[in-house]
């Protein structure tokens, strides 16, 4: 993804040193500066920052997500935010993964999430408290999802999908 910023060395700093990107390339092109970050060596960029964004334009981003592997490196990644005093930080469950949404400093909403071993109908988002152990968060996820509509494991509801896809 591609958008334009105000401050790039402000958002740049972010990306980086809370999100944990890193910069691959930066270069001018035209009046605007473009600078390129990416957390997979096999991908030359995964955002590209152009300076351009006027002062007081609203973002028209919905919000921009991320997955990370694992819960445990959700909780890393919350603790980072909550380190950096990041405003509005609103951790919650979906049933089908567990989520942080917080903006960036340009106002922009960025979701991290893992994927859980469950399945249940969304939309579904309820708070939680990622610093508590992962162990007891999967245990409480579970005991929540089984009382939720659609509840199935995940991998019961790809296979649906696949099927309904026609793929393999």
């Amino acid at each position: 993804m591609g958008f334009f910023v105000r401050d790039l060395e402000t958002m740049a700093r972010f990306y980086r040193d809370v999100l944990g990107f890193f910069q691959t390339d930066q270069g001018i092109l035209g009046p605007r500066e473009l600078r390129f970050f990416s957390r997979d060596p096999n991908e030359h960029h995964q955002i590209v920052m152009m300076t351009g964004r006027a002062e007081g334009q609203a973002t028209t981003i919905n919000q921009i997500s991320f997955r990370v592997a694992s819960l445990e490196e959700l909780r890393t990644v919350y603790a980072r935010l909550v380190e950096a005093n990041t405003p509005e930080l609103d951790p919650a469950t979906h049933g089908n993964a567990w989520s942080v949404y917080f903006p960036d400093p340009e106002g922009n909403r960025i979701e991290i999430y893992t994927h859980s071993e469950w399945y249940v109908t969304q939309p579904c988002k309820v708070p939680v408290d990622l610093s508590r152990p992962a162990g007891e968060l999967r245990a409480e996820n579970e005991a929540m999802c089984r009382g939720l509509p659609g509840f199935k494991p995940i991998a019961e509801w790809q296979a649906g999908m696949r099927a309904m896809m026609g793929a393999k």
